[in-house]
C-alpha cells in the first residue's frame, strides 16, 4: 500500500510541476501581441472557446502588420505564412512529419535547380587563408576584438572547389537519397545548416575508416549521403568547439551556430 501511494504521489507532483512549468494564459483575451496569440492557439485545447474569438484577432493584427511594415522587414514573410496556415487550420503548429516534408522539398527544389544549371547555383568565392573571424566578448557583444584564426579555411575551400562532374554525380546522389522512402535503403541525407557567421567544416566519423567532410558555408547549408549508423559530428564554429554523437538510421538535420547580426 505504501508503496502504491508513494507511485501516486510522485505521479501526482511530476503533473503540478508540470503544469507550473507550462505558460499562463489566464490573461490571454486581453493580449495585443501577436507571437502570445499564436502560441496561445498552438497550444491550447481544440475545444479551447477562446479559440473563436482570438484567431480572428491575430489574423487581422497579422494583415495590419504586414500592411504597415517597412521595407525590408524579415518578419513580413513570417507573417504571410502564418496567415495562411491559419486560413486552412486551427493553429500554425506543425508536426514533425509536416517540417520533414517541407525541409524535403526546399532541400530537391535547391538540388534540381542546380542539375538543371549545369553546376552550383551559388557562386563561391574562396576566402584568404589568412581570413579571421573578429568574436565579440561578453563585456562587449557589439564590439569586434578577439581575432579567431580560420585554420580550416584553405581545406574549406578545398573541399567546396568541386569540378562540375564532382558536383553533377554528388547532386545526383543526394536527389535520389530524397526521393527514396525505403526504411531498407542503407544511405539516407544528412543536411547541415550553418547559422554562423563563419564558414565550417562538418566531420562526420563512424567506426573504421568511414569518414566524411562536409563544408558548410557562413548562413548557409549543405548536404551528404552517409552509411546509416553511429557517427561523431565534431566542427569548429567561429572558434567554439563542436562534438555530438548521432545514430543516423533516417535523413538528418542539425542546425549549428548562431548568428551575431541583430
Amino acid at each position: 500500500m505504501k508503496k502504491i501511494l508513494l507511485i501516486f504521489s510522485a505521479i501526482l507532483f511530476v503533473n503540478i510541476s508540470a503544469q507550473k512549468k507550462s505558460k499562463d494564459y489566464s490573461d490571454i483575451l486581453k493580449s495585443k501581441n501577436i507571437y502570445e496569440i499564436n502560441a496561445f492557439l498552438r497550444d491550447a485545447h481544440p475545444d479551447d472557446p477562446r479559440r473563436s474569438v482570438l484567431k480572428p484577432r491575430v489574423m487581422e493584427m497579422m494583415k495590419d502588420y504586414i500592411k504597415n511594415a517597412k521595407p525590408g522587414d524579415t518578419r513580413v514573410k513570417q507573417m504571410q505564412d502564418w496567415l495562411a496556415m491559419l486560413r486552412r487550420r486551427p493553429s500554425t503548429k506543425i508536426s514533425f512529419e509536416e517540417l520533414n516534408a517541407n525541409i524535403r522539398k526546399k532541400q530537391i527544389a535547391k538540388y534540381q535547380k542546380e542539375l538543371q544549371a549545369g553546376q552550383s547555383a551559388i557562386v563561391y568565392t574562396p576566402s584568404n587563408p589568412q581570413n579571421v573571424y573578429i568574436a565579440p566578448t561578453a563585456s562587449a557583444p557589439s564590439v569586434k576584438t578577439a581575432a579567431i584564426p580560420d585554420t580550416e579555411a584553405s581545406e574549406f575551400n578545398m573541399l567546396m572547389a568541386e569540378n562540375p562532374v564532382e558536383h553533377k554525380n554528388k547532386t545526383v546522389k543526394i536527389l535520389n537519397s530524397l526521393f527514396d522512402n525505403d526504411p531498407n535503403a542503407k544511405e539516407c541525407i544528412v543536411m547541415i545548416e550553418n547559422k554562423s557567421d563563419c564558414n565550417i567544416i562538418v566531420r562526420i566519423e563512424g567506426i573504421g575508416i568511414t569518414k566524411y567532410r562536409l563544408p558548410v558555408p557562413a548562413h548557409g547549408d549543405n548536404s551528404i549521403v552517409v552509411q546509416k549508423g553511429d557517427y561523431l559530428f565534431t566542427s569548429i564554429v567561429c572558434g567554439a568547439q563542436y562534438a555530438s554523437q548521432k545514430t543516423i538510421q533516417k535523413p538528418l538535420m542539425v542546425a549549428l551556430g548562431s548568428s551575431s547580426k541583430k
